[in-house]
């Protein structure tokens, strides 16, 4: 069998012959079916260019959650100076790191649970997926249920009258007002339409919902420094309470929160890489769309939340906020719609696609991609997400506990492709289930990653729920991450 060498990393290829020449994978009649489906299988052709990953960090950056996240580090007693710094180093760990994750999957133009089963065996490899996908779907009941604040804000501004059916104390079931109801299922339904029309509408709908929330965002952040006087913003938003070396710890703690918020999308950051054209256009696009699009929105981000203590009397951190109290109709209906879109863009690049291969994993002839994403879509409402998201300490501790699997998962992936395959992928391994395959290791299970994944996800996870650890909970993702990688590459050292 032939091989070809792709920037340091050696693919044996799958046949050049797909079943239909109208197909846009490569499956070959030998793929089990257990483990192949339209979706899963090999790419034929990878047309996304650079703009499109800059697009696609776009759409993750440019929500509610980040702006959040972002005007949250000035808030924590740091100069100007000192945030920037620590979402600067922040941002370009993670680059570095999306580069390393996006590599195999660009170059074998496989998925992220597909990537997985050569370092947990062809049938093991469902563990991660299915880790995954359940911290997805969370985050796409949460993410839904912020998009549909901004929804609420602009219904009740159109239509005041609605006011009643937003309490519910008078109009409500499981927790959430009737209005809210209607605005949770229109974004629901406006997410599932864009998904069900597949990867090529999603990277349409990226390509420009980024550059417009930029626009708008910009028009908002310009229309708040006109009102309040750019003499009378203050970008330290807490105040400076540390200084020197006292502010090396809180600057460390900005760094690791910065690498913990892209966790997820970074861990299945191979199911868009595989898109890629080469991987050179995936670094330079992540170059754009992470240190420097990162850095330029938590700026405007920082000036339009201190812009607004002077012009509304309090500090507001929260975008759908702000626009609600805007008395112009245009602004509001501008405002709401934009940060609906950007919310949408966030859940459908980190939070949609990433369950619909897992869940598709699972049992590829039962599970389409499609299908995949419906699970999740319709889980995230049995969830029911605004309450997860109204009780913070249940929210923390599921989410962090599923978090700290993260870490790990990365950590074994990376070691299991540079350190212990050296950069060496069968694709058509990937797809067998025979004994002797490459990949099937004992029984469908890589014994070696499940013993170290176990051990790996337990510190962090302790870190989590023990108190005295606490002061370690924020550095979970590094500390799983790096014990991923040591104990899977020592339990696979030769000899």
């Amino acid at each position: 069998m032939n091989t070809t060498v792709s920037h340091g990393a050696v693919v044996t290829p799958a046949p050049s012959q797909a079943p239909h020449a109208e197909s846009k994978v490569l499956i070959k009649p030998g793929y089990h079916p257990r483990l192949t489906n339209e979706d899963l299988a090999p790419l034929r052709e990878q047309t996304w260019g650079r703009y499109n990953i800059f697009a696609f960090w776009m759409s993750d950056v440019h929500s509610v959650g980040g702006y959040i996240t972002a005007g949250s580090l000035f808030a924590l007693g740091l100069s100007s100076w000192q945030v920037l710094v620590s979402l600067l180093l922040g941002i370009c760990i993670v680059q570095f790191f999306c580069n390393l994750v996006a590599k195999p999957s660009q170059v074998t133009g496989v998925p992220y649970p597909v990537i997985c089963r050569a370092s947990f065996g062809v049938l093991g490899a469902n563990i991660p997926a299915i880790i995954r996908g359940l911290i997805a779907v969370a985050w796409y009941g949460i993410q839904t249920y912020l998009a549909s604040s901004a929804f609420m804000i602009l219904a009740l501004h159109v239509a005041p009258s609605l006011a009643p059916y937003a309490d519910v104390t008078q109009h409500g079931f499981v927790g959430l007002s009737t209005l809210g109801w209607v605005a949770f299922m229109v974004m629901w339904v406006l997410q599932a339409l864009v998904f069900w029309h597949g990867m090529e509408a999603i990277r349409h709908f990226i390509d420009w919902a980024g550059p417009g929330v930029y626009v708008v965002m910009g028009l908002l952040c310009g229309w708040l420094v006109w009102k309040a006087g750019i003499g009378n913003i203050d970008l330290s938003l807490g105040g400076v309470k540390f200084h020197g070396w006292d502010a090396l710890p809180v600057m460390l703690s900005a760094i690791a929160l910065v690498v913990s918020y892209f966790s997820g999308p970074m861990l299945n950051f191979g199911d868009f890489s595989r898109y890629g054209k080469s991987f050179e256009a995936v670094k330079k696009g992540n170059f754009w769309g992470l240190p420097i699009n990162f850095i330029f929105f938590s700026l405007l981000t920082v000036v339009t939340t201190a812009a607004t203590l002077p012009v509304f009397g309090e500090l507001i951190t929260d975008p759908v906020h702000t626009v609600g109290k805007i008395d112009s109709t245009t602004a509001v209906v501008l405002g709401a719609l934009t940060f609906m879109i950007a919310t949408v863009g966030i859940n459908i690049v980190a939070n949609f696609v990433s369950p619909a291969f897992d869940f598709s994993n699972v049992a590829p002839q039962h599970i389409s991609w499609r299908t995949g994403g419906m699970i999740a879509a319709v889980g995230s409402v049995f969830l029911t997400p605004w309450n997860l998201y109204n009780n913070p300490e249940v929210i923390h501790y599921t989410l962090d506990i599923l978090g700290s699997f993260i870490g790990p998962l990365f950590g074994i992936l990376i070691a299991d492709f540079y350190r212990v395959q050296k950069q060496h992928v069968n694709v058509d391994e990937l797809y067998t289930m025979s004994t002797s395959g490459r990949y099937w290791y004992s029984n469908g299970y890589n014994r070696k990653a499940i013993g170290a994944l176990i051990p790996a996800a337990l510190v962090p996870i302790l870190c989590v729920l023990v108190p005295s650890l606490r002061g370690a909970a924020n550095y979970a993702w590094f500390i799983g991450m790096g014990l991923g990688y040591v104990i899977y590459a020592v339990l696979n050292r030769k000899g």
